[in-house]
């Protein structure tokens, strides 16, 4: 079995491409395990700053197959996202062996992470293995990379201070948000969405002392969530928006649209990420112009003569943004979506990543130790084999010889007691050999099997350079 993944995130792409690329990311598990012979599982991270795959190839891979399995999965994704192949290709970073298992862990710890040790990716890992055992993906190796990957995130979490900062996307988009709006205890907020984003900001505004929270859901969860979370529904998203002086948007159901049209295909093949349009072009966005226009006559009419409100401020948290880019036209409005947020994403203290750097390296090194000590292992129970072989067989020629010497004497066969002594002795003596054949035979297993993996990582980042060269070249070209 062989690690491999394709990752493509905030730190290649711009978030534009990146929503393109991920498009129709909720098919691409079932379709790359379905039609590609030696993957054995796959499982798929598609959050709002960066779309993953994780495979187990079970094939032995060199330079050239690592190429043809990487331009296979892009094909694959390019379908399923309405780019082209070639854009696929060169959107993802390809890794194998230990660069995989640092990645993850990196990731699920937050330390890969638009805003650097967010705890959301933690769960989001979580559900992302969770999705690929409802779909059948996964494999016994992913399963082991991804619980020791939470395991590793939750103690840089209890660890480190870059657990205990309370660091995520939202958190850093309501501080953006705050100087524009009034004393958060007196704040209207309107939740739009009823997912795990939408849960944390419930807890991030109740942190900063909102309590006037609403939700609205286009999928008529809201009633269900704010009940469960002590906040109120509503049923006009314009009536809600007049009254509100926060929005966060996180439904993410524009996203899901085009993922379904997706999956069922396009009518016309669309272009590839360098054009203006790609395949989310003609689906309608969750919150657009016209309502917020429309929120802010009957916020001006309500208001009469009283002085200029505060502006409404608006947060799209979605990658296949919930809210027409043209909102921010609107007189009286502040967007921010996930670009700003990219932009306003603050550094952390040095000494405190290297810290968590130094937990996930630790982590991941003990993993590949065990992972490769599984790889020899079929050379050790291939020694034991033909030890037992040759215990069958010594232990038959001392029964024999015994038997015949107890005939010459006109004795009786050995009884069964007689024999167990002898295959006790056989054993001890064939095992006491055995010993140092079993070290070195572990020791020369693992040592072939970390120069085939260093082969493989070698293979693996020419691919990612190669693809990294031409996402530049292209990049200078559109300027």
């Amino acid at each position: 079995m062989v690690l491999l993944s394709l990752t493509a995130s905030h730190r290649e792409l711009d978030l534009d491409a990146l929503e393109r690329l991920s498009t129709g990311s909720s098919s691409v598990g079932r379709v790359v395990v379905g039609t590609c012979g030696p993957v054995a599982g796959a499982v798929v991270i598609s959050t709002c700053n960066r779309f993953e795959l994780y495979l187990d190839v079970d094939a032995p891979l060199s330079g050239d197959s690592i190429r043809h399995a990487t331009r296979h999965v892009a094909e694959l994704v390019a379908h399923a996202s309405g780019v082209t192949g070639d854009v696929a290709a060169r959107s993802f970073t390809v890794r194998t062996g230990p660069e995989v298992t640092e990645h993850l862990f990196a990731v699920a710890s937050g330390l890969d992470a638009m805003v650097v040790g967010e705890r959301e990716i933690a769960g989001q890992v979580k559900r992302s293995l969770a999705i690929a055992r409802e779909q059948e993906t996964t494999s016994k190796t992913l399963e082991l990379l991804f619980q020791t990957a939470s395991r590793t995130s939750k103690r840089v979490g209890t660890d480190t201070e870059l657990g205990a900062a309370g660091r995520s996307v939202v958190a850093l988009a309501l501080d953006l948000a705050e100087s524009e709006l009034p004393p958060w205890d007196g704040a209207r907020a309107v939740l739009i969405g009823t997912g795990s984003y939408a849960g944390a900001s419930v807890a991030a505004l109740r942190a900063r002392g909102c309590e006037d929270i609403s939700v609205y859901s286009q999928s008529g969860r809201a009633e269900a969530f704010a009940e469960s979370h002590g906040v109120r529904p509503v049923a006009s998203l314009v009536e809600a928006l007049s009254d509100a002086d926060i929005v966060v948007s996180c439904s993410g159901a524009r996203g899901r649209a085009i993922a379904a049209r997706a999956e069922s295909g396009p009518t016309t093949p669309p272009r590839g990420l360098t054009t203006d349009a790609g395949p989310e072009a003609s689906l309608g966005h969750v919150l657009d112009a016209a309502a917020v226009v429309r929120a802010r006559e009957r916020a001006a009419d309500r208001a009469g003569d009283e002085p200029e409100p505060h502006p409404l401020v608006i947060l799209d948290l979605a990658l296949h943004r919930d809210v027409d880019p043209r909102v921010a036209d609107v007189e009286g409005v502040l967007l921010y979506d996930l670009a700003t947020l990219k932009a306003h994403a603050p550094a952390v203290a040095h000494d405190v990543v290297a810290q968590a750097q130094g937990i996930v390296d630790t982590a991941a090194r003990r993993f590949e130790e065990t992972r490769l000590g599984r790889e020899a292992d079929a050379a050790v129970v291939a020694l034991l084999d033909e030890a037992e072989v040759r215990v069958v067989a010594e232990i038959e020629a001392a029964v024999a010889r015994l038997t015949e010497e107890l005939a010459l004497r006109g004795e009786p066969a050995p009884e069964e007691a007689d024999v167990d002594v002898i295959a006790r002795d056989v054993r001890k003596r064939v095992h006491a050999d055995l010993h140092d054949k079993i070290v070195a035979v572990r020791a020369r297993a693992t040592a072939e099997a970390r120069a085939a993996e260093a082969a493989l990582v070698q293979g693996a980042e020419a691919l990612t350079m190669e693809a990294s060269a031409q996402r530049d070249a292209d990049h200078r070209s559109s300027r």
